[in-house]
């Protein structure tokens, strides 16, 4: 039962951080066009930069030690850039693309599935795991504000939609728990087909979006989001 209440909570508070960077997003009013580009642009990147980190420094390595480090790992991650290819082509050719939002859900939902099996295992990396989601999910909900509210959608649908993207992370943080825990080549291969979809994503969508003409600053946000992630692991190992 305490293990069950604290993947809740871990996933839960992960979770949350969609909806507050929203709010922090309807909150930022900056006057000079440029610079309001310049802060979006870094926190874009910023979140590039802590799931690049989430990806090299938890996901990656946990998936390997649970499958033995099968040369079979390498078709996983590939696979899972596949599929998100696919998928986003999918949602390009009926309309629907929205590369934040997209690349929010799609490494919240596999991340908290792989959190939930790591804490049934007893990983150590359990609580870095969820601070990294947290971390990304902050900039990422930022960004994604601002992107559902380009399109037209008022500022408290969207809010309210991220809102309701929260109990996902718990749903699949609970099926993760109950059913991934003993199974290491199952979770190992989720978090290899997740990792290769994020890597897809941040090239593919968040990327090109990080640079600005005459302005160079943003993409040191990816740095530093990949120094938080690196952080994160450094202080697990105290």
């Amino acid at each position: 039962m305490h293990g069950i209440l604290t993947i809740i909570l871990l996933t839960a508070a992960a979770g949350a951080c969609i909806p507050i960077g929203g709010f922090i997003a309807s909150r930022t009013r900056i006057q000079q066009h440029w610079l309001d580009e310049e802060l979006r642009h870094s926190i874009i990147s910023l979140g590039a930069g802590i799931l690049l980190g989430a990806v090299a420094i938890v996901l990656v390595p946990d998936a390997l030690e649970h499958l033995n480090h099968s040369p079979w790992s390498i078709l996983l991650l590939l696979s899972g850039g596949g599929i998100f290819y696919y998928l986003e082509k999918y949602l390009d050719i009926h309309r629907r693309s929205a590369p934040q939002l997209t690349g929010m859900l799609l490494d919240y939902i596999p991340e908290s599935l792989a959190l939930g099996g790591i804490a049934a295992s007893g990983a150590d990396t359990t609580l870095l795991l969820a601070v990294l989601i947290g971390l990304q999910n902050l900039p990422e909900g930022f960004n994604a504000y601002k992107e559902l509210t380009d399109t037209g959608r008022s500022a408290n649908k969207v809010l309210i939609m991220m809102l309701a993207l929260v109990p996902l992370g718990p749903l699949f943080g609970l099926a993760g728990y109950t059913f991934l825990g003993e199974q290491d080549e199952i979770l190992g291969s989720i978090m290899l087909i997740a990792s290769g979809g994020i890597l897809y994503l941040i090239f593919q969508d968040i990327a090109p979006q990080i640079p600005i003409r005459k302005h160079r600053g943003p993409p040191l946000g990816a740095v530093i989001g990949f120094a938080i992630a690196m952080l994160g692991s450094v202080l697990s190992q105290y």
